[in-house]
Order: structure tokens, then sequence, then C-alpha cells
């Protein structure tokens, strides 16, 4: 197995279980491994990085792949449907750890009480799994943002693991409340205070939400009646194509690292859009179209986009491109449909949108592309839930299940004020000109050059 650069899994609360089930099992299909972690395959490519996700244990005459990951809940339901499922020898034993009072929808209750108590417990784990690691990339971690274990021990989490990583990259890949796709009734609170704390903790975090996932199943999947095992499977399409230049050799590679080096020109601005295309109705495959610019072009299309917002009403800042297949650098034409759109993409970063190729294509298809892009339209998410949350705070509704966990209200006040001051921020850059920002960085520079001589 060739020298890799490790990524920590950590999958959080029921959705991230649930998400992580799909994504492991999707990954498993792409290296060529069975469901208990034995490789089957048949191309040398596939064992050649599995050490991305997977350590490689002996056990007798075969080898075993087991993945890096860690699952957690506040409740045991759903990890022990996972230890009891199909991939049930797949998972280190050590690496499952539940609580049984369960966080009941109370983001307060994973932050403060229940999940602080399994905090220490989480990061021993993490300790264990980074220690045997060559060069540890840094950790994605699975969660939702409605609930309360996903929300509130997923922002313990990436706060504790921003104090003893500090050097590593922490990705999200965060499900957010959709606007007409709700599960519980305190989605907003848990959502905005979730957000206050991945704008400080996280350096990307990829959104996504139910009703564009459904959208999707419904429109381009002709799936009347998705199941959330449909939307999952959407979901990991797009993470198994954002680490496929990590896992397989291509012309132009990328990792974590690059792509949030080239997708974030401010560091509070790392909330991305993904896309994936092609997006096809079975029944249908025959008769789509394979050409590259369509692929192109499919992946700005807000059909194919994870998240409920128009791009058209927002500009791109920049944007990343994964391309899998056997597809040569001189088809992929990003740079024609750069030029087509203009006013869509900000002119004050020249060639704001990177590309990779790889030539393994996801399982079953010939051709894919995944885009992470940066647009100022992901503002529209923010102001949702925001109003949303404004409603029921100024009412002061539900405020008693949280401060009754010990949590004061001035928190929900600067969450707030903290979103509020995100969304300025992407609508600044949105109407920002080339001429713009050479003034406003005059300003900023003489205004440190004045505090520096007071």
């Amino acid at each position: 197995m060739a020298h890799s650069r490790e990524i920590i899994n950590i999958q959080a609360g029921q959705a991230g279980n649930q998400v992580g089930e799909s994504f492991w099992g999707m990954l498993l299909a792409e290296h060529g491994l069975d469901k208990s972690g034995f490789y089957h395959g048949d191309d040398p490519l596939q064992l050649q990085r599995t050490g991305v996700y997977f350590d490689e244990i002996d056990s007798g005459s075969k080898v075993k792949y087991v993945p890096r990951s860690i699952q957690v809940d506040l409740e045991a339901g759903v990890c022990n449907r996972l230890r009891g499922g199909a991939m049930g020898s797949l998972f280190r034993p050590d690496t499952y750890l539940t609580a049984e009072v369960g966080a009941g929808n109370n983001w307060a209750k994973g932050f403060y009480t229940e999940g602080a108590e399994l905090i220490e417990s989480i990061l021993e784990i993490v300790r264990r799994q980074s220690e045997p690691c060559d060069a540890l990339q840094g950790f994605q971690i699975l969660h939702s943002l409605g609930g309360g274990t996903g929300a509130g021990l997923g922002s313990l989490l990436l706060s504790k693991l921003r104090e003893e990583y500090p050097d590593r990259m922490l990705a999200t890949f965060s499900v957010l409340p959709s606007p007409k796709v709700s599960e519980t009734v305190v989605e907003p609170y848990n959502a905005m205070l979730s957000i206050h704390q991945l704008v400080d903790s996280s350096d990307l975090t990829v959104c996504i939400d139910n009703e564009a996932l459904y959208d999707i199943c419904v429109r381009t999947l002709k799936n009347k009646t998705p199941e959330f095992q449909n939307l999952n499977n959407l979901i990991s399409r797009v993470m198994c194509g954002v680490s496929t230049s990590l896992r397989f050799p291509g012309q132009l590679n990328g990792d974590l690292r690059k792509l949030a080096m080239n997708l974030i020109p401010f560091p509070r601005l790392h909330f991305l859009i993904p896309s994936y295309a092609p997006f096809y109705d079975p029944k249908s495959s025959s008769f789509e179209s394979k050409s590259i610019p369509e692929l192109t072009k499919a992946l700005f299309d807000r059909k194919n986009m994870l998240v409920a917002c128009d791009p058209r009403f927002g500009r791109y800042l920049t944007a990343a491109t994964i391309f899998r297949g056997k597809i040569s650098s001189r088809e992929v034409s990003v740079h024609d449909l750069q030029t087509k759109n203009s006013n869509s993409f900000v002119e004050w970063i020249p060639d704001n949108v990177s590309v990779s190729l790889v030539t393994v294509p996801p399982v079953g298809q010939t051709q894919a592309a995944i885009a992470l892009s940066n647009s100022t339209a992901i503002q529209e998410v923010f102001k949702r839930t925001s109003e949303s949350f404004s409603a029921m705070f100024k009412r002061r509704a539900f405020l008693h299940w949280y401060t009754g966990e010990g949590m004061d209200i001035m928190e929900f006040s600067e969450a707030e004020s903290n979103v509020h001051d995100l969304i300025a921020e992407y609508q600044q850059y949105q109407e920002a000109e080339t001429g713009d920002a050479e003034e406003y960085t005059y300003e900023q520079d003489t205004e440190v050059e004045e505090q520096d001589e007071q």
C-alpha cells in the first residue's frame, strides 16, 4: 500500500451514522472490498491508496481493511443497527461510543451536559486512531445541524479537535434544515447555535439539505417516494467524489488542504455548495448525452445542487471541479463556461475554478463530475434559518429547555449576531467590484497603520 495522507472519519448522531453507513458502503465498492473489509477486486489501483480511510490489518492468511472511523451517538439505536447489520464486522468494536439518555433534539444536552460527559472518551479514541498515522491530513465529521447529538455534540467535538489538532484540516458534511422538510420544531435554534460554532471551528463545511435531495430524487431520478437511504446515497456520491483524488492517482491531484486553499478566499466564508453530475433516471440512461461540456454545465445548474438555494441570485467566489473517468484535460471546458457566464463569477479572483482529473470513475458509471462551489447564494440558507430563529426567539419560545441545561440566553443573541455578520459578509463580497476591493484593502491598511501609531 502506497504512502497515504490519512483522514479520520467521525459520524455523530442519527443522521451522521446513517449517512456514514451509506458512505462506507460506496467506499468499499470503489476499493473492491467486501462488507467485512476483505479484498475481492481485480484492479491494482484499488489498493494503491486505501490507507486514506482504512488501516491494513493481517488476520491470518488474508489482509483485512478496517475503516479509520468513530461512530458516536447519545442513544444506542442507530449504532446498534450498524453493529448488527451487514457491516457489523467491518468497524473496530472499540470505535462505537453511545450513551443511553439521548439528546432529545436539544443542542444544549449535546454540547453541555450529556455530550460533555462523553467527550473525553471520544478524544481518547481519536488519539488511538491518529497515533499510527504517518501523515494525518485531517478529520471529516458527518452530522446534521437540526437535532441534538449531531448539532450539539458535533459542535463540541469540532472545538475540541481544533484545540488538540490546530494544524490539521477539519472538514464537515453538515445536513442543514430545509424550508419545507422539517423534522423538529426547535431545528432553527439548534442550527443557528451550530452555524455559530462552525464559522469559527471548521475549515471547510460542505452544506447539504434534505429538500434539495428530495427534489433530485423526485424530479430527476423519478423516484416518487424517496427514503433516507436514497437521499444518503446522493450525499455519499459527493463525499466519495471529494476524496477521489486522494484515493486514486490522477493527472491533476487534489486533497483536503488543496481544496481549502483554492476554495476559501476569506476564513469565515468556508460554506460550500456541493453538486454532482450526471443525475438521471436509470430507465433513460441510454438517451443521456455524455459530452464533457454538458457535464460541466450541469455542475453549475441548480437542479444538480445538494442545497436548496439558487446560484443565479449570488456570485461564485470560487469553485473546485473534480472529473472522474477517462477524460483528457483538453476536453474540460470550465474556462468557456466562465467566459459565457462571466456575471455569475466575481471578476476580482481571475481564475477562480480549479480542476482535478481522476481516471477511476464511480462504480457502475463511465464518467462523473463533482463540484464544490463557494457562492454568495449560500446566504439564502442562513437567512431562512435566521428568520425562523428570530420568530421563536422574540417570544422566548422553548428557551427553558436550553437554559435548564445551563445555557445562557446571551449565547442565543451571540449566535444570531454572528450569523447576521456572516450574511452581511457574503453580501459585501457579492457586490464588490475590482475597484472597490482596492479601496477596501487600502482603507483596512490605513486603519491598521493608525492603530499601530497609537
